[in-house]
């Protein structure tokens, strides 16, 4: 084996165990998120089937239509890695999944922080009134910046120095 196929972080892995791991834990951790992308999908769903939701304002119907079209790009960015997986199995293309899937995974996620800001949005308008539902989503909004994207780039760029 050539000391070029290493990873640096450990003399054990190969580039392709690496891959392979990666690949894995990528598709690991999407088993985590979309199962909440699929219940927030499926309340999405209900709202229009409802006797009360005509009196909505054209504001909150607005809110609404963002809403559901953020959660279904959330929903179809972080199920692609799965379904190109099972697709090109064994067409030895991983490191380019891997890259590919990663973006995937990045960009379903900025979606659901969009969809979870949306909907707190909507369902708060609802309950009080737009004032305080607006106060509500941007507290999501910047928990959602800090923690899922934020926090982790920091920690990747004090990494690299």
């Amino acid at each position: 084996m050539d000391e070029r196929d290493r990873v640096s972080g450990s003399a054990e892995e190969t580039r392709e165990q690496r891959v392979n791991r990666e690949l894995g834990e990528l598709l690991n951790e999407l088993r985590v998120a979309l199962p909440g992308v699929q219940v927030l999908f499926g309340f999405l769903l209900t709202p229009p089937l409802q006797a009360g939701f005509s009196k909505i304002s054209m504001v909150e119907r607005d809110i609404y239509f963002a809403t559901l079209l953020t959660t279904a790009g959330a929903t179809l960015l972080l199920v692609a890695p799965a379904a190109q997986h099972r697709l090109l199995f064994r067409q030895r293309d991983k490191e380019a999944m891997l890259l590919r899937f990663n973006r995937y995974a990045i960009w379903g996620l900025a979606f659901l922080g969009a969809s979870l800001c949306g909907a707190t949005l909507l369902v708060t308008s609802i309950l009080f009134s737009m004032p305080p539902a607006v106060s509500t989503a941007a507290v999501v909004a910047v928990g959602v910046a800090l923690l899922w994207f934020l926090r982790p780039l920091v920690l990747r760029r004090k990494d690299r120095l």
